[in-house]
């Protein structure tokens, strides 16, 4: 008798952690934004410290957080180790993470790997 393997995709657990992660995404994404392009100039070039400091440590927790929510996605979603680390890595870089969102969750939703 032949055991059927379950389907990537069929996994009812998949959309709740594509909904946590996609959250986090873009979350940390914007306050990367937010940090590089006006807390650090404002920092360096008009000596105002505090948001530099505000936003680098929201961005560092929640950067850990969004790390927490790829890991789940990834181990729910049976993807690849190099689509985890593009997509981890992606969320370091200010803009390419909303590409490294939208193109994981295209292939997710399509029972596709990462």
């Amino acid at each position: 008798m032949a055991v059927e393997q379950p389907t990537r995709a069929a996994g009812r657990d998949v959309p709740p952690a594509l909904t946590r992660y996609r959250v986090m995404a873009n979350v940390v994404g914007v306050l990367l934004i937010a940090l590089i392009f006006v807390a650090v100039p404002l920092n360096h070039l008009a000596d105002i410290p505090e948001p530099s400091t505000v936003l680098g440590t929201a961005h560092g927790w929640l950067y850990g957080l969004f790390f927490l929510a790829t890991v789940d996605l990834a181990l729910r979603a049976r993807w690849t180790l190099k689509g985890f680390l593009v997509t981890v890595l992606a969320g370091t870089v200010p803009f390419l993470s909303f590409w490294a969102e939208r193109r994981a969750t295209r292939k997710t939703r399509a029972g596709e790997r990462v």
